[in-house]
């Protein structure tokens, strides 16, 4: 296994930091773009999810078998566009992705008048795609757990203007995630959907399909926040710009610039609306009694405020991060175990209360591993600005962030 060398030489932080474009976005706008039959799509992703996502599509008509690899966004947008277009074959995934339920996703299709099978276990891809796939009938009524993963209900919302009656969701449970699926719903305005939220656990999607259109998509605010973490961590008189975020971003990761304010960093956006410029404040005095912060929307923000958190020695109470269970790998058991090794723990205090304990923090020299999960490298990575380490399987990166590393050495840091 290779491992990535981190070290920061000293000085401060400056200069600009390339950004890859949002591949929630991406993956949305590609799937859309396919069932609208055309449009321009614009700084698409490098990441590899938005790469296969692109290939998939391009592929299915040709074959019977498709593998979504790692890809949980690709998983579970390409169901639903299989299962709508009638298409017959095997999805298939790598061996985490076949540890990752589908089933609640695959109940609501099946009940659309999808035929779909489990090839091996049930409730869990890979899954064979028999036909079938678009209910006739009046407006199809569905109602589905919100609070698992909100990639479901994007999934279906995303196919129900295909549908001969349009579908009317309800949200049950706690949503998370919402921001995604509000993002969703302006990606189908976009291209010509009808899409009413009837409250504010149910959406209402008319029949009629998609219109081709043009869009661009925003840098990603994702990997903004690991920028947010090098600045608060670096020495004093940094700053950074980060290219393409806009102030009024469809993408729920956005609130990284409310979170670290309070932990030293600011946010200024260009006047000529090109991104933002980062620069260090004083942080807010360290509280008595450790604040709460909620990742049910903005659950891919917790491992980087966590680490960010236990470096600077400041007490924090992380709720919401019940999704981070399922995802590339069990997210909380893994910043749990790397935590340690710096001499900070993040323990469950509470049920599905999990607080940032830190005495005695010290980065020197440690190895961090990273259990297949591109953002474990890249939330543990900004602690170079605070001693040396290594990173262990670095080309983990490339599903949401490719240039990473050298984006890293860009502004100064060395191997």
């Amino acid at each position: 296994m290779t491992t990535q060398q981190l070290r920061w030489p000293g000085g401060p932080l400056g200069g600009t930091a390339h950004l890859p474009a949002s591949k929630s976005e991406a993956n949305r706008a590609l799937l859309l773009q396919r069932l609208a039959g055309g449009g321009t799509l614009t700084n698409l992703s490098e990441a590899n999810d938005t790469v296969l996502m692109q290939r998939l599509l391009g592929q299915a008509a040709g074959t019977d078998l498709l593998d979504a690899q790692d890809a949980g966004t690709v998983m579970r947008f390409m169901t639903a566009y299989l299962a709508v277009t009638g298409w017959r074959g095997t999805l298939t995934g790598a061996a985490r992705m076949k540890q990752r339920p589908i089933g609640i996703l695959v109940d609501a299709l099946r009940a659309l008048g999808a035929a779909i099978e489990y090839v091996e276990k049930e409730g869990y891809p890979p899954l064979r795609f028999t036909g079938g796939g678009r209910a006739a009938g009046a407006t199809a009524e569905l109602a589905v757990r919100g609070d698992i993963s909100s990639q479901y209900i994007s999934a279906l919302l995303m196919v129900a203007p295909m549908l001969p009656g349009g579908l009317r969701l309800r949200l049950t449970g706690e949503v998370g995630s919402r921001p995604y699926i509000k993002m969703t719903l302006k990606l189908m305005r976009h291209f010509g959907a009808t899409a009413t939220e009837v409250g504010r656990d149910e959406i209402e999607v008319q029949a009629g399909g998609y219109r081709p259109a043009d869009y661009q998509v925003e840098s990603d605010w994702s990997a903004a926040s690991y920028w947010y973490a090098l600045l608060a961590l670096a020495p004093a008189g940094s700053s950074l710009v980060l290219p393409g975020l806009r102030e009024k971003s469809w993408q729920g990761d956005h609130v990284i610039q409310i979170i670290m304010r309070p932990l030293g960093v600011a946010t200024e956006f260009l006047a000529d609306g090109s991104g933002a410029r980062l620069t260090q404040v004083p942080p807010n005095p360290v509280p008595a009694h450790a604040p709460t912060i909620n990742f049910t929307d903005c659950p891919d923000l917790a491992q980087t405020v966590a680490v960010v958190a236990a470096a600077l020695g400041r007490p924090l109470r992380l709720t919401g991060l019940h999704s981070l269970r399922i995802k590339e790998t069990d997210r909380i058991a893994a910043i749990q175990t790397e935590l340690r090794k710096f001499g900070a723990d993040m323990p469950e205090v509470e049920p599905g209360v999990f607080e940032v304990q830190s005495a005695g923090f010290k980065v020197d020299g440690q190895v961090v591993d990273t259990y297949d999960d591109h953002r474990m490298a890249m939330a543990f990575a900004p602690l170079a600005m605070r001693g040396p380490l290594a990173v262990h399987d670095p080309l983990v990166v490339r599903k949401s962030y490719p240039s990473f590393w050298r984006a890293l050495a860009a502004v100064g840091m060395a191997e």
